[in-house]
């Protein structure tokens, strides 16, 4: 039986990468310090799984790393692990380098030590972002279009995959680099924008869309990207990047527009303060990402099954039906405004 390390894993992407690989028969690994967007909840599932195991640790404890490497000998290693919100970025960027860059480092070194130590090699999928691009007006970005980062999250995140470019030449690392569009689906911490409209149709609340609603996102199911990333471990020539992309581009207000509907259609009672609500935009938003997938569809044989508007109908029924997902967060962590500090 394979093993897998997941960073990260208690997360958003992350326990659903844990979901899938536990249903793939792999033995996983999950090594996530549990920081506020990390939820218990998301792997309660898996607690009682023989081929499960989850150490609370910091990606940046280069010392845990190396005892865990020593003890399990992985065959893979799949990092998630990162601060992603964007606003959050703005307001305290040293978390983010910290996480995103620094922890990188890290996890590069403890590989390379356990390498050179054990004669072995692990094999590492670093999952990255279509914002490393940043605004793409016209056509879409391939894995050869120049990194142009536009916050504090994007440039960590850029820094990163430049950081790993770096490694496998220079170290000869066995590595690959995976970008990809915006993710939705369940698990989400409410802090994003699907999750957060979905929250407040069913609380009341009016429904925040920074700007004039206008900005395009890829969106991708997490399901979808799941698959994607096993089979770039699986398949991916080292050293590469690829682009994990659906071709589902969509204006945010339309994204709340499409929600309403399905409300509706699931009888959901919308309240009096149910509206779409322009709020202050973000500073430094890109307006639109948009990501070739071509060489993945060629090289990998992968392409995204789940349909946008599928798709979000599953994950307004999955959080209307896992409505203790959103009591057991405190409001405090999600409900205020984020990323206005400038």
């Amino acid at each position: 039986m394979k093993k897998i390390i997941v960073t990260g894993g208690s997360g958003f992407i992350g326990s659903n990468l844990v979901k899938y690989l536990l249903k793939k028969k792999y033995f996983v690994i999950n090594i996530d310090k549990l920081s506020y967007s990390a939820r218990p909840y998301n792997v309660k599932k898996f607690l009682n799984n023989k081929n499960y195991v989850f150490f609370k640790t910091d990606i940046n404890n280069r010392k845990k790393l190396i005892k865990i490497f020593n003890k399990y000998k992985p065959d893979g290693i799949l990092n998630l692990a990162a601060e992603t919100h964007v606003d959050r970025s703005i307001d305290k960027p040293d978390n983010f380098i910290k996480s995103n860059f620094l922890g990188v480092y890290n996890l590069l070194e403890s590989i390379l030590f356990y390498e050179k130590k054990n004669k072995k090699k692990i094999k590492l999928v670093h999952i990255s972002t279509d914002e490393v691009y940043g605004d793409v007006l016209k056509g879409r970005s391939d894995e050869n279009f120049p990194y142009n980062p536009s916050s504090p999250y994007s440039a960590t995140k850029a820094g990163a995959d430049h950081l790993i470019k770096a490694y496998i030449r220079t170290y000869k690392i066995s590595a690959l680099i995976s970008n990809c569009c915006n993710n939705y689906g369940p698990n989400q911490f409410p802090e994003k924008l699907i999750p957060k409209l979905i929250f407040n149709i069913l609380h009341n609340k009016s429904l925040p869309i920074y700007g004039r609603g206008k900005n395009s996102r890829e969106w991708i199911h997490v399901h979808d990207h799941c698959e994607a990333l096993l089979s770039i471990f699986l398949k991916g020539r080292l050293g590469e990047s690829y682009n994990i992309g659906s071709g589902q581009n969509i204006k945010n207000i339309d994204i709340a527009k499409k929600l309403l509907k399905i409300a509706k259609k699931r009888s959901i009672k919308i309240g009096k303060k149910v509206k779409i609500k322009f709020v202050q935009d973000r500073p430094g938003h890109d307006f639109r990402y948009a990501l070739n997938n071509k060489k993945v569809l060629k090289e990998i044989k992968w392409k995204s099954k789940i349909s946008l508007n599928v798709g979000l109908l599953k994950t307004f029924d999955w959080y209307n039906t896992n409505r203790s997902f959103f009591s057991k967060t405190s409001k405090k962590q999600f409900d205020r405004r984020l990323g206005l500090k400038i």
